[in-house]
Formats: C-alpha cells, sequence, structure tokens
C-alpha cells in the first residue's frame, strides 16, 4: 500500500480511479452524470496552474543555460533545428492523425456535441496577436503564447545584465520550484477527477469510448514511430552516417531508461553516455546540446499535441481551418517549453493546449487515465529527438 502511495506511482493510482470511475459509469449513470462536479474541479485546479507555471518553467529553462560562449556558438542553429524538427514531426503527426481520424467512428449512445466555438485565426492575426498591449491583462485572459514570448525575452534579458540579472534568475527558479511543488500537490488529487471523468464518459457515451480512446492512443504511438524514422533516423544516417544498426541499438539503449521512468531529465545521464560512447558524439557539443534538448525540444510533444487536437476535434465534430493548423503547430512548439518536470505533467500541458484552441477539457479525464502508455512513447521520442539533433549539429561543426 505505500509503494501505491509513491510520488513517482501516481499513475497506479490514477489507473485505479479510472477502473472504478468505468465501473461507477456502468452501475450509477444517473449519479455519474450529476457528479461530474468534482471532475470540473479537478480541470480547474490543472487551469489555475497553467499561467505560473508555463512562465516559470520558460524562463528557467532559458535563463539556466550555464555556457553562454557556446551558446553563442551554436545555440542559435540548435534552436533552429529544434524548431525544424518539431515543424516535421508536428506535420507528420497531423498527417497520420487526419489518415485515422481517431476520434470519429465510433459509435456512441449519446453523439458528443460541441456548442463552443473554436478559434480559428488567420497566420496574420495570430502573429499580430502574440504580442500583448498589457501583459498583465494577457496572463488574466490566459494568453499562453504571448506570456510565453514575454518570458523568453525576460529570460534572455536577465542573462544580458550579468550580475544584476542573478537575483533575478535565483528567484525564479525558487518561484518554478514553488509553483511545481504545489502542482504535484494537485496531481495527487487526479485519481479522484479521473475517476469523476470517466464515470461521466461512460454513462453518457457507453462503452463506445473505449473503441475512441483505443484508436487514439493506437494513433499516437504510429505518429511517434513515423517521425522517429522520417525526422530522426533518416537524417542521422544520411547526413551524420551513423550506420542504422548502431542508431537502433542506442536507440533501445535510452528507450529502456525513458519507457521505465517516463522522464527526460532521469534519462539524461543515459543519454549522454550513449551519444558519446555508442555513437561517437563529440563531449563538448553533446554536453550542451542535450541538456538544452531536454529542457526545449520535445519532439514527442509535438505528436502528443497534434494527435490531440485531431482526435478531441474529430470527436466534438469540429472543423480546424488552415490559420488554425498553423497556429496549432506555433502554440505547441512554445507550450513544450515549458514541459513541467512533474508525474503526469502532460495531462496540464494537454489541457493548456486544448483551452488555448478553444475545445473543451472532458477527455482530458479518460485520456489521463491512460497517459502512462502515451507517456511512455512521447518521452522515448522527447529523448531521441535530443540525440538525433546532436548528432546533425556535431556533423554541422565537423563539416565547417
Amino acid at each position: 500500500m505505500k509503494k501505491i502511495f509513491a510520488e513517482k506511482n501516481l499513475f497506479i493510482r490514477v489507473a485505479i480511479g479510472f477502473a472504478l470511475g468505468i465501473v461507477l459509469g456502468f452501475a450509477a449513470p444517473n449519479f455519474s452524470i450529476s457528479a461530474k462536479f468534482v471532475g470540473d474541479a479537478y480541470l480547474n485546479l490543472i487551469k489555475m496552474m497553467i499561467i505560473p507555471v508555463v512562465i516559470t518553467a520558460v524562463f528557467c529553462g532559458i535563463a539556466n543555460i550555464g555556457d553562454r560562449k557556446l551558446l553563442r556558438q551554436i545555440g542559435l542553429r540548435t534552436i533552429l533545428l529544434y524548431m525544424v524538427m518539431f515543424i516535421a514531426s508536428s506535420v507528420i503527426s497531423l498527417g497520420i492523425a487526419n489518415i485515422i481520424r481517431p476520434g470519429l467512428g465510433t459509435v456512441f449512445e449519446n453523439m458528443p456535441v460541441y456548442e463552443g466555438e473554436v478559434t480559428t485565426p488567420t497566420v496574420a492575426s495570430f502573429f499580430g496577436n502574440i504580442i500583448p498591449a498589457n501583459i498583465v491583462k494577457a496572463a488574466a485572459d490566459g494568453s499562453t503564447v504571448s506570456l510565453i514570448i514575454f518570458t523568453m525575452v525576460f529570460a534572455i534579458a536577465a542573462l544580458a545584465v550579468g550580475e544584476k540579472g542573478k537575483p533575478v534568475i535565483s528567484f525564479m527558479n525558487s518561484l518554478n520550484d514553488a509553483f511545481r511543488k504545489m502542482l504535484s500537490y494537485f496531481m495527487e488529487v487526479s485519481p479522484l477527477g479521473v475517476m469523476s471523468l470517466m464515470a461521466f464518459a461512460v454513462a453518457k457515451y457507453g462503452a463506445g469510448i473505449f473503441g475512441a480512446l483505443a484508436k487514439y492512443i493506437g494513433t499516437c504511438w504510429l505518429a511517434c514511430f513515423a517521425a522517429f524514422f522520417i525526422v530522426m533516423m533518416l537524417p542521422s544516417c544520411l547526413y551524420a552516417k551513423v550506420p542504422a544498426g548502431k542508431f537502433l541499438k542506442a536507440f533501445g539503449k535510452i528507450a529502456l531508461v525513458t519507457m521505465s521512468t517516463t522522464s527526460s531529465a532521469a534519462t539524461l545521464p543515459t543519454t549522454i553516455r550513449v551519444s558519446i560512447e555508442d555513437l561517437g558524439a563529440p563531449e563538448a557539443v553533446s554536453n550542451f546540446t542535450l541538456p538544452l534538448g531536454c529542457t526545449i525540444n520535445m519532439l514527442g510533444g509535438a505528436c502528443s499535441f497534434c494527435c490531440l487536437a485531431t482526435f478531441v476535434s474529430d470527436f466534438y465534430g469540429v472543423h480546424f481551418s488552415f490559420g488554425t493548423i498553423v497556429s496549432l503547430i506555433f502554440a505547441a512548439m512554445l507550450l513544450n517549453m515549458a514541459a513541467p518536470g512533474i508525474p503526469g505533467g502532460g495531462i496540464v500541458l494537454g489541457a493548456s493546449f486544448l483551452s488555448l484552441l478553444g475545445l473543451p477539457l472532458d477527455l482530458m479525464g479518460p485520456i489521463a487515465g491512460f497517459y502512462r502508455l502515451l507517456d511512455m512513447i512521447f518521452t522515448t521520442m522527447n529523448v531521441e529527438g535530443d540525440v538525433a539533433a546532436n548528432l546533425i549539429i556535431a556533423k554541422s561543426i565537423e563539416k565547417k
């Protein structure tokens, strides 16, 4: 019993809540529908923490970069590569998700209907609105992307003023730790929230919800494998000249750790060792790009957000315009920089992403019950993306 209640085993408690929610949904459907307020309260706790967690995580991710000389030499190149790989992974994931359409084709007892309005900006209006006239109002309105951009510039400015900026960085690091601890407290009520939301989903939609979730999970795994081979393995083999067998062997070593810990940070020592010893990456470059990638390069997150957006929009019969798709990818890229390093942190970002698009959050409860299965592959793709980027950067420096 003590092991079940350990912080690292939150997913076990969530799975128990998920199972109890299924039983409750079938056994007492009327009660399950009326008790949805418990799940709504859980989602509100998560939404309450989105802005503070995003701001402090983005600031600390940039401000804590140690070697600024190396940052000037290869930092811009590395970050541009991360962006290109993220966009490519997003496009591939959207393609896979739109072929499979996991939110369609399932028979429900009550067809889900969404009466709200999805934000459908043009490309011009999106980029015009991300610069807020009032940063306090942007925070109050939940304008996440605007806050991320402001925070990025703020972090760079704090680094630029040298010694005078250190107290600000120290304060933000402390604030980041406090917010993450606060969020971890709220995540402890996830089993109860998931139970309520799952009971509601079963009571309202019937057994069809399980078929939709199974298709969604399968779509996420397929999108991740497609992105792995096209965005990570092919450039590493063709450009960095790493033999395919050696790359896959290294992938296996890293995947054993990522799938058991579901933590990029916990895998970092293994990632650095395998990159240097097994793949022959330069130590100086690896010690810079891999920790940086662990913070801001989330290719698994690209697959996660694109599949989630497609699944939820199809589930509610919502159509995305081209402008929304462009803003979706850009928003996903910025939000992934704020990935909280806590169990189930992806659930928080998923809720933030859906909120940004104007989509309902109800499905985050059922998804949370299976999230461990998703987190395993998303974390693996995050880390493998860092490894591939490290090899490409090292080769580009070697060619100069």
